[in-house]
């Protein structure tokens, strides 16, 4: 059981294009409290022949707040039985891994499907519930979210909710309406800086939140948004601490709720995901010690 309050935690995509392993020998080397994980470096270790057996022990020893995603959990039709397999397996690799939490997504998290749509009306790629009204949207994702629910509960995991700020409901107020409508107490969210950035929403309406509503932090940041669909491959492509986010003032928002779980290092700067990774990992914890407080 950990109790320990303001853990920090090394994210995945810090040395995106390295291994399971290397992760956790960065995180512990480095000195983080916590490993959020993505799930392809788990699934990249089982097909690589390790036993499941084997990814426990591997893990034994590392605090894993969460691990991710489940993507365009609005998924209807065939689709959704698509979204349950995926959601089921996601819960599955929490479960090996000790984590107790699932990051999943709202979509289409394919940012070109919104682009077309808005020029065109219409989509080769995966579209969701674009076109449909708000009510709607909300309603058909609420379900699914609390379908989804009852399956992770089953495994003994949460989901901890992070709407994507180009689809449509992709705000505060709608990711806290599906919470209340899913009616299920194993649903939270993250507060992800750059996602409520360009989505529009504002340190003070973090500060109003209900803290236990709040599973996880990311802290990031980004380059100048002008408005219109925020591409994250452009903006966030930015080393933490050196973009547009004052990011003591999010960090002093998330605090006024009182909130004091964990927080993560999310990383999307390409010329960083090529550097050393320890090198990198370490600057990003000073970076989390100053702001957090730690």
């Amino acid at each position: 059981m950990h109790t320990q309050n303001n853990i920090l935690a090394l994210h995945s995509t810090v040395a995106k294009h390295s291994t399971l392993a290397i992760d956790i020998d960065i995180a512990k080397t480095v000195g983080f409290d916590a490993l959020e994980i993505y799930s392809g470096k788990l699934e990249a270790y089982l097909l690589a022949g390790h036993s499941e057996l084997e990814l426990k022990t591997l893990l034994s020893k590392t605090h894993v707040t969460g691990i991710g995603y489940l993507r365009d959990i609005e998924r209807q039709g065939a689709e959704r039985d698509d979204l349950l397999k995926e959601a089921e397996r996601l819960f599955q690799l929490a479960n090996l891994a000790g984590a107790k939490g699932v990051q999943v997504l709202t979509g289409p998290i394919n940012v070109q499907a919104v682009i077309d749509f808005k020029m065109h009306g219409t989509s080769a790629h995966y579209s969701g519930l674009l076109g449909h009204d708000e009510a709607e949207q909300l309603a058909l994702t609420a379900s699914n979210l609390a379908l989804l629910a009852d399956l992770a509960k089953q495994y003994d995991v949460l989901l901890y909710l992070e709407a994507l700020s180009w689809t449509p409901l992709n705000t505060l107020a709608h990711q806290l309406q599906l919470i209340d409508r899913t009616e299920r107490n194993n649903v939270k969210m993250v507060i992800d800086y750059w996602h409520c950035f360009t989505s529009g929403v504002k340190p003070e309406d973090i500060a109003r939140m209900d803290r236990d509503v709040i599973y996880g932090v990311h802290v990031c940041d980004s380059l100048p948004f002008a408005g219109g669909i925020p591409n994250e491959e452009i903006l966030r492509d930015i080393p933490t601490g050196s973009g547009v986010l004052n990011l003591a003032e999010w960090t002093a928002a998330v605090k006024a709720t009182g909130y004091d779980g964990w927080w993560s290092c999310e990383l999307f700067c390409k010329k960083q995901q090529q550097q050393n990774s320890y090198e990198v990992a370490k600057d990003l914890k000073a970076l989390l010690v100053s702001l957090v407080g730690r």
